[in-house]
């Protein structure tokens, strides 16, 4: 039962897909999750099996999001498999993940995503933030370093705005192209979040946080106060104690939140077209 066994799959690019292959990496990722008997697992893109199989063997059962029809295909009629899973074959991007969550078991979702896709899977699965117990997933690792950047760096933006508002984001390992099949031309790495049981300065309307950050990070160059000409004057900006004159990477996330609120008390048609 090796998880090298993709045997006649070619991998289609149009998936995104590169199977992991070496069972050092796959053993220290399946350790990294810590699946438990019992618990609410969900895989998304479960591929060639590479961590579904340890994880079955240590969890017992678990839920896989596959949209490859050859692949959801291969894991239904799997010998060892096919009896522990539940397949959904569809695309991770549109699926309900709350249907497969319940008070008693909050979800423990994992994946090797395929990185064509990552960024709006990530903020799909945000959604969802309060029915997760933890997310592991295997990304480029310069999206994982884009998801744990802190202020006045190149990597910080949208993405770790967002991320760090809802979740704690923990770098776990990086993964070079070789554990897999075929290589990326790109470096991975493994990132445990873990949703916020509280947060410390809430958002009124996380739309309008993403709103702001995507107007900020669209016009990463310029100051602050041309980047948010259509939603605040420049008054409007310092009256809340922020610097009109820095960049979007200048701000911390409670400044973005500050913001956000301050939008979201606003009647519709504030909208600044000087």
């Amino acid at each position: 039962m090796s998880s090298k066994s993709h045997l006649g799959h070619q991998a289609k690019k149009r998936f995104g897909q590169n199977f992991l292959h070496d069972e050092a990496v796959i053993c220290k990722i399946v350790d990294a999750i810590n699946p438990e008997p019992g618990e609410n697992l969900v895989e998304i893109g479960p591929g060639l099996a590479a961590l579904t199989e340890p994880v079955v063997e240590r969890a017992g059962k678990l839920s896989v999001i596959e949209l490859d029809r050859d692949l959801a295909h291969r894991l239904r009629h799997h010998p060892f498999l096919a009896p522990h899973l539940t397949i959904y074959e569809n695309d991770a991007l549109q699926f309900d993940f709350a249907q497969l969550y319940s008070p008693e078991q909050p979800l423990r979702i994992f994946g090797n995503l395929p990185y064509n896709i990552s960024t709006p899977l990530i903020f799909h699965l945000l959604t969802f933030n309060n029915q997760v117990q933890d997310m592991h997933f295997m990304l480029q690792k310069e999206v994982v370093e884009r998801m744990a950047a802190s202020p006045n760096c190149k990597a910080y933006g949208r993405l770790s705005i967002m991320t760090q508002y809802q979740c704690q984001v923990i770098p776990v390992m990086e993964i070079g192209p070789e554990a897999f099949n075929p290589a990326p031309k790109v470096d991975s790495a493994i990132v445990r979040l873990i949703p916020h049981q509280q947060i410390k300065h809430p958002v009124k309307d996380i739309t309008m946080l993403n709103k702001v950050c995507l107007a900020a990070f669209n016009q990463r160059r310029k100051t602050i106060r041309n980047s948010f000409k259509k939603l605040l004057t420049v008054n409007e900006i310092e009256n809340l104690g922020i610097d009109a004159g820095i960049r979007p990477e200048n701000l911390t996330p409670d400044e973005y939140i500050i913001i956000a609120n301050y939008l979201s008390e606003q009647p519709p048609q504030n909208e600044h077209t000087e």
